[in-house]
């Protein structure tokens, strides 16, 4: 049958209060029929996740909570703050329903972002002991968080004794002891634009992010076994798995990236069969692709992220059939190489400009929508902290002022500093955590009703796309994902100002209910359908299912 579109003039629909929609020059934001809609979602009981499929928490551990009032972020403080997480009962919906969390590097380091490791056997003393670290996997363990931690295989720091010692063995005229863990070459062999460390004899590292970190050679035995050791270390220790830091630069003049990966991949389930991993790959489709043939779960799907990112970009022009139908096409691409792959998508993270500076002057309604649309397509979403309450950075040209504190009340803020600029932050304009808590329409609040959503409805983040579904109006748009013999249309709508109505018809979805629903305007606001008819609020979400 013909896919049919109707845009309502300020006509609410029969014995619905979901919002009626107006002419496209009117905008649409209040109901016009006093009959109230239930809430979908009650009664729908909530699993929490036994697989690899998880509501990922990027937390910098320096900036999310101080238990010590040393100014900065520890272990123990992210103990404190579990409940706020995850309280383990997944239907309480007292908690934000994390279930996975990724810790930024851990690991003895003098730097503050620590990503130059001098200890990958330890806790930094910044963030407490080993024996901290164990409480922390065993209160996750209790809530059934799976937690990954940053693991740094690229670089190390130069003050980290192997390399220490194969520097004065190179300086000596040894080249087959320590030196054999880096790529120490004849200076002669890097190209002219390669930045290294050099040594006084005419050899050199490589040191492609700073002369503080040179680069492991990753084609070495030694390399090998020793990486084996570190990742036996920590899943034995309890973690779940890795984030892998720069997975675009180990492939380099004589590494082959997808070869390393993989057998570091096949490595870590020879010891815990069950391992995730993800990793980081900024960079083309092309890198990200060959990568997933290595067989690791997850990549970060960076050209979906930032202000420059396609999410933010067709948010902005209110095109979702773009944005659906491009990360449609990623997520089939990536799969035509690696059909286990999880897609990981994200807003912003430590690296990057907070997403709320480029959503938040436009409206609470953006930030709502923007959630709504990367978390619930396939794959796990990593939602990097302080997202959820709409935290900015204070500027735009310096990265600690991306990993600023997280702000748990306003009427207490915190004394974390971040790189000497920790205590200046911009307080969120909604308030913190207890602020937002009490507003049922809340950022905060929107991102638990998504979880608690996706905990409802496995199909959404386990489910592949199956289909786009597409209507004559780019505003709107939806996808099929399909798992386990049952199948979800999520369906957006894009336009900031007015409601859309259109027909669900046969060839589209039989006998379709409202699964789920998520009302920027008010979570108290519900959307029904009848006779096939269904009116969506601006910047809302439905998802649909055929009546059992």
């Amino acid at each position: 049958m013909k896919k049919i579109l109707s845009l309502l003039l300020c006509v609410s629909m029969l014995g619905s209060v979901v919002l009626a929609g107006c002419s496209s020059s009117e905008s649409s934001g209040s109901s016009k029929s006093d009959e109230k809609v239930a809430d979908p979602i009650e009664g729908i009981k909530a699993s929490a996740s036994t697989d690899k499929y998880r509501n990922y928490y990027e937390i910098f551990v320096n900036s999310f909570e101080d238990s010590n009032d040393d100014g900065v972020g520890d272990l123990q403080g992210i103990i404190s703050r579990l409940d706020y997480l995850n309280d383990g009962d997944p239907n309480t919906g007292e908690d934000l329903g994390i279930d996975g969390i990724w810790l930024t590097p851990i690991m003895p380091s003098k730097s503050y972002h620590k990503y130059d490791v001098e200890d990958y056997y330890n806790i930094d003393p910044d963030f407490g002991t080993l024996e901290d670290f164990d409480k922390l996997i065993e209160e996750c363990d209790k809530r059934g968080i799976k937690l990954i931690i940053d693991l740094v295989l690229n670089h190390i720091s130069s003050e980290n004794p192997l390399f220490i010692n194969a520097r004065k063995e190179i300086e000596s005229g040894k080249l087959d002891g320590d030196a054999e863990y880096f790529e120490i070459h004849p200076a002669s062999y890097f190209s002219s634009d390669t930045q290294v460390v050099t040594f006084s004899n005419g050899y050199a590292c490589e040191a492609n992010f700073s002369q503080e970190m040179p680069e492991w050679n990753l084609n070495s035995e030694k390399t090998r076994k020793e990486f084996e050791k570190i990742a036996k270390f920590w899943l034995d220790r309890g973690v779940a798995g890795f984030r892998l830091d720069a997975t675009k630069y180990y492939t380099n003049k004589e590494t082959d990236g997808e070869e390393f990966l993989k057998w570091f991949y096949s490595t870590c389930k020879d010891i815990n069969p069950d391992v995730y991993m993800v990793g980081e790959t900024w960079s083309d489709d092309s890198d990200i692709e060959r990568l997933y043939e290595s067989g690791i779960d997850s990549q970060f799907a960076f050209k979906f992220s930032s202000s420059t990112g396609s999410i933010f970009e067709n948010i902005v022009k209110q095109n979702a059939a773009a944005v659906i139908k491009k990360v449609s096409g990623y997520d089939s691409k990536m799969r035509e190489v690696n059909e286990n792959q999880i897609n990981a998508m994200f807003l912003s993270n430590h690296d990057q400009v907070r997403i709320t500076n480029s959503l938040e002057p436009k409206g609470l309604s953006y930030q709502k929508l923007a959630a709504a649309v990367y978390m619930l397509f396939p794959g796990n979403p990593f939602i990097y902290y302080g997202e959820e309450i709409g935290i900015k950075a204070p500027n735009t040209t310096n990265d600690a002022a991306y990993r600023t504190a997280m702000i748990f009340d306003t009427d207490n803020m915190p004394s974390i500093f971040v790189n000497g600029i920790g205590d200046v932050f911009d307080e969120p304009k909604y308030g913190g955590v207890k602020q937002q808590l009490a507003d049922k329409d809340s950022l905060l609040n929107y991102y638990r009703r998504i979880i608690k959503i996706k905990n409802q409805n496995p199909e959404l983040a386990r489910g592949k796309i199956s289909s786009t579904q597409n209507f004559d109006d780019k505003n709107i748009a939806g996808f099929y994902t399909e798992y386990n013999g049952s199948k979800l249309l999520t369906i957006h709508n894009f336009s900031a100002d007015t409601a859309k109505t259109v027909t669900i018809t046969d060839d589209m979805m039989k006998n379709p209910t409202v699964r789920a629903d998520l009302v920027a305007e008010s979570l108290d606001k519900h959307i029904a359908i009848k006779d096939g008819k269904l009116t969506i609020p601006p910047h809302s979400t439905v998802i649909l299912k055929t009546a059992e």
